[in-house]
């Protein structure tokens, strides 16, 4: 490793030599690599970060390109996967990136199992909702692992971090800016993502090198007004808590085989009858299907519905869980 890669961070008074080791040390899970996570994702490869394991559910569409920089035209020519995608990305940037990914659903037996076997020093979060935010939040809290959140919207932004003698993601939910408005919905703009993402690896530098700096702090702006704020979250701490105050993890118990994906009018089966032999079995008979090295689509009923390797399937142009649920029904018995 040539170490004068990182000079000019090296020689920033708060990071130096040390500091530059620990990055190099540290293992970092992201939750998601689309906008934020694909950018986050750069940011720590550059920055020098040791083990990266990403971990996402979708593959790069046409429309995620004008904020998700790490993604290209070819790959969404390929139809890739974007943990795939950026699993090549990164390691053109850096060759020596020790980097894992899983084209994977995320619940709370399956990131436990990588923050155990990886030893993981820190999670960031790359989602867009908030039942996978309160998954990683209850993993997080139970094996004391500090999470970095990031969110955007439009032109807005939030970030704040949580660690084990903070009050946690479920206690503040109740203070967080209300906004019920999605990206497919609403919009959201290249330079909110940056800026969120900013702050969130910011915090994880600071987390990972050991920077004494007052954690609770939740940073919230509007890029196109101009507005920006601090507030901190010390002292809302919920009493009664599940998870930070009770320890009862509720996110451990949440089993969702359907699930409307954020803003995407996209639901998501996971159903562990459906193998991938049985899908492209069902797409052969239907006719018109497609395969690729990752999944096999097909169209039914001017549905287009997307199956994986593990079987896990989208089915796009609905959102209604229990519409899925018949369609599924109908494909496979």
């Amino acid at each position: 490793m040539n170490i004068e890669r990182y000079s000019r961070q090296i020689l920033y008074k708060n990071i130096g030599e040390d500091g530059q080791q620990k990055l190099l040390d540290s293992t970092v899970l992201i939750v998601g690599v689309g906008a934020l996570g694909s950018v986050s994702s750069e940011m720590l490869t550059r920055l020098g970060i040791g083990k990266l394991i990403l971990i996402d559910r979708d593959y790069v569409e046409l429309s995620n390109l004008q904020r998700q920089t790490l993604y290209t035209e070819k790959d969404v020519d390929d139809q890739k996967p974007k943990a795939i995608a950026a699993y090549e990305h990164l390691k053109e940037i850096r060759e020596d990136l020790d980097i894992e990914v899983h084209v994977n659903h995320v619940d709370a037996l399956f990131l436990e199992s990588l923050v155990k076997e990886h030893d993981v020093d820190l999670i960031l979060d790359g989602t867009d909702n908030f039942e996978t935010r309160l998954l990683i939040n209850d993993v997080s809290y139970k094996h004391e692992i500090p999470w970095v959140h990031a969110a955007v919207i439009e032109s807005s932004y939030v970030s704040a971090p949580f660690t084990k003698d903070s009050p946690c993601y479920r206690c503040i939910m109740p203070v967080l800016p209300s906004n019920t408005l999605t990206c497919d919905t609403a919009g959201v703009i290249s330079p909110a993502v940056h800026t969120a993402v900013s702050i969130q690896v910011t915090t994880a530098i600071q987390l990972l090198v050991g920077e004494s700096f007052n954690k609770h702090y939740m940073t919230f702006g509007d890029l196109w007004s101009g507005e920006h704020s601090r507030i901190a979250f010390d002292n809302i701490k919920n009493k009664d808590c599940e998870t930070c105050v009770h320890e009862n993890y509720p996110s451990y118990n949440d089993n969702h085989q359907a699930l409307s994906l954020c803003g995407r009018d996209t639901v998501q089966i996971y159903d562990d009858n459906i193998t991938y032999d049985l899908a492209l079995q069902t797409a052969k008979r239907l006719g018109d299907f497609k395969e690729t090295p990752y999944f096999i689509e097909f169209y039914y009923d001017d549905y287009r519905i997307v199956v994986f390797k593990n079987g896990r399937m989208l089915i796009h142009g609905l959102n209604k869980e229990d519409k899925a649920r018949t369609i599924v029904a109908q494909l496979f018995g």
